[in-house]
């Protein structure tokens, strides 16, 4: 049966700015809710290449111009690299690495680089969505499967996906888990399902994947209060979240937007892993989740909850808590014939075969019976007689 897979293609709104430097006044309030410029102070994600998993990225956008690279048409698994830009992913390379080139748009990470891997082609948030596999059921690999692994292969520390489907995919899951073993960082949007009736009858949204696979950080939405917004879908894929209204963002050649959805939210937290590797580069990815998780500010009540997961993310905070788990070690090392660690050995196990003493008292205890038995005998013979 065919997996019914949509994109998490955020709405895009015309941006109507009109001062000297629109753009940095718009987005102004994103930086500030996840606490960006102090973590530039420490990082702003040099060396580290983030996979945009999305439809094509425009590279003559001024803030991406010349740190774009874009591999095959994942829809294919084509070598072809003649792939149209699209708004979506220029949207989402923006927020995650835009240089803030000529007063422009300014992304979180914006020394990274951006590996574009085009697998949507929707350029229209109602018309758009990412291809059907043709064949599912015998197509040993699904798009998104071979982007994760190009993406692992290719230098790639981050992987952004501002998309998603209903149903869940075996090549999909083991590509995921190949990319996290190469220490690869996988962000995913969680959906934009929230308002769905299906949400508002059950109290929860349907599951989005690759958000909903283990190991992958998803990511909700939430608005300038810090609340989460309304379309946010509500489940336990939910790790994190951050802002996803009316974020700004750059359109195709030039221009901003402003955009509203859990994509956007994804991106910018991609952005935020990447300032965490750029510093800490042999961090492993449930470590940056967990530095991402631990320190996220506006955190429920009651801890965690599925509508915005341990809170909203605090990039500076992030790196801070990321310093501290430099220092635990996943393993401790298990030196020479100490397989166990520290303590007394166990006794040597003896060797196979009967026991020799056991076999002495077992002797020894016929011998006793025999010599009773006849004694017994002995003395009923003199009784007779």
């Amino acid at each position: 049966m065919l997996t019914a897979v949509r994109a998490l293609a955020a709405a895009l709104l015309f941006f109507t700015g009109t001062s000297a430097d629109p753009v940095r006044e718009q987005q102004q309030w994103v930086l500030d809710a996840l606490n960006v410029e102090q973590a530039w102070t420490l990082t702003k994600g040099a060396g580290v290449t983030v996979a945009v998993v999305d439809s094509g990225v425009d590279t003559g956008v001024k803030e991406l111009k010349g740190r774009v690279s874009t591999g095959p048409d994942m829809t294919s698994g084509t070598i072809t690299r003649d792939v149209p830009p699209g708004k979506h992913g220029t949207a989402m390379a923006g927020l995650i690495a835009g240089s803030g080139e000529d007063e422009g748009l300014i992304g979180v990470a914006p020394e990274a680089r951006i590996l574009s891997l085009p697998m949507a082609t929707d350029d229209t948030p109602v018309a758009g969505a990412i291809p059907p596999m043709e064949d599912q059921e015998t197509a040993s690999e699904s798009p998104l499967a071979r982007a994760l692994r190009y993406a692992a292969n290719h230098g790639a520390k981050v992987v952004s996906m501002s998309i998603g489907s209903y149903g869940p995919d075996k090549s999909e899951r083991e590509a995921v888990s190949y990319a996290l073993g190469k220490g690869v960082v996988l962000v995913a949007a969680v959906g934009n399902d929230g308002l769905t009736d299906y949400a508002k009858e059950n109290r929860t949204s349907y599951w989005s994947f690759p958000a909903g696979y283990p190991g992958v950080i998803g990511v909700a939405a939430t608005d300038k209060q810090g609340r989460r917004a309304a379309f946010s879908s509500d489940n336990l894929s939910v790790l994190v979240a951050a802002p996803g209204v009316g974020v700004p963002v750059v359109k195709l050649k030039s221009g901003y937007e402003l955009s509203e959805g859990t994509s956007s939210a994804a991106a910018l937290v991609a952005g935020v892993a990447a300032l965490i590797k750029s510093r800490y580069p042999n961090l492993p990815p449930e470590q940056v989740g967990q530095a991402l998780a631990a320190s996220a500010r506006g955190r429920p009540a009651t801890g965690y909850d599925d509508q915005t997961g341990f809170g909203v993310v605090d990039a500076a905070a992030a790196l801070n808590a990321a310093e501290r788990l430099t220092g635990v070690q996943r393993a401790a090392p298990v030196p020479g014939k100490a397989h166990f660690g520290q303590g007394e050995d166990s006794p040597v196990p003896s060797r196979p075969g009967p026991d020799p003493l056991r076999m002495w008292l077992y002797g020894g205890g016929v011998l006793v019976a025999l010599v009773t038995f006849c004694g017994a005998i002995v003395v009923l013979n003199q009784r007779k007689e």
